[in-house]
């Protein structure tokens, strides 16, 4: 079973920048979703094996999700001009065992991270 640790949250200006990083057990495919206080998990951004990636409209242009070259069982999330309303606790997910064909699907993924914190001081 894989294991997920994501670390790299904290606090940062709202047009600021993070790098999250999801560190897992093996490679695999993953997903980054987001639950802000209040509100329902919401999917972020997702890579499959292939190196094929998906993002939420919200994020489009501004988060990037890649695999590392050297440690292929590591993987980013970099954000950019993060906005207060992105406020949220973000989780690393990982199918059980391939990815399905609705990676935006919370339903898609087994395995879970315990999340790290984002806050966007406006």
């Amino acid at each position: 079973q894989v294991q997920l640790i994501e670390s790299g949250g904290g606090l940062v200006q709202a047009g600021g920048s993070l790098r999250l990083s999801c560190a897992a057990s093996r490679r695999a495919s993953m997903g980054w979703f987001r639950q802000a206080p209040g509100k329902g998990r919401e999917f972020v951004a997702a890579i499959r094996w292939s190196a094929e990636t998906y993002y939420a409209d919200s994020v489009m242009g501004r988060y990037t999700i890649s695999r590392d070259n050297a440690k292929n069982t590591v993987v980013y999330l970099d954000m950019i001009s993060l906005k207060p309303e992105e406020t949220a606790i973000y989780y690393c997910a990982a199918p059980a065992s391939l990815l399905s064909t609705h990676p935006r699907r919370d339903t898609a993924y087994a395995l879970w991270g315990q999340g790290t914190q984002v806050t966007v001081s406006s």
